[in-house]
């Protein structure tokens, strides 16, 4: 096996796990578990930057074969190395269109769980002036209070 196509395998391996991460990222907001969040985006960062090793790495050996770095020195160097490696390199690139796709679902869907909290803070600091008092005591429209709670 060629080294490109042993560099191509670890990285569509991690880019796999990498989609796991994001579907269970995806599963933790959608299911209100925002406490897993925590350990999933440090999974997600310590993957990330085994993929990012693994494509230096990758570009690294595709240079010493002659190709230039980035995309197209890939898919040239991917052609060059036979089926296999060409297989590998469009599998992996299927995987990253994935990844994106999944991240930036995630994204929106963090966006908007924002800007609902957002939205709600805005509205209580705005309401809660009109109806409850330093005190706490909730505000009538005479002026007196009433106590919500005794303690």
């Amino acid at each position: 096996m060629n080294t490109m196509l042993l560099y191509l395998h670890a990285e569509k391996s991690c880019v796999e796990e990498f989609l796991v991460l994001l579907a269970q990222e995806e599963s933790a907001m959608t299911e209100r578990r925002f406490g897993d969040l925590e350990q999933i985006t440090e999974q997600k960062v310590q993957l990330l930057n085994r993929i990012a090793e693994i494509d230096r790495q990758r570009e690294t050996a595709q240079s010493a074969l002659g190709f230039e770095p980035g995309a197209a020195g890939a898919d040239a160097a991917a052609a060059a190395g036979g089926e296999a490696t060409r297989q590998a390199w469009q599998a992996l690139q299927e995987l990253a269109q994935k990844a994106r796709a999944q991240n930036l679902r995630n994204g929106s869907i963090v966006h908007t769980h924002l800007d609902f909290t957002h939205k709600a803070l805005q509205f209580l600091q705005s309401s809660v002036q009109l109806f409850y008092g330093p005190d706490g005591n909730r505000k009538t429209t005479s002026g007196g209070g009433t106590r919500l709670a005794m303690g």
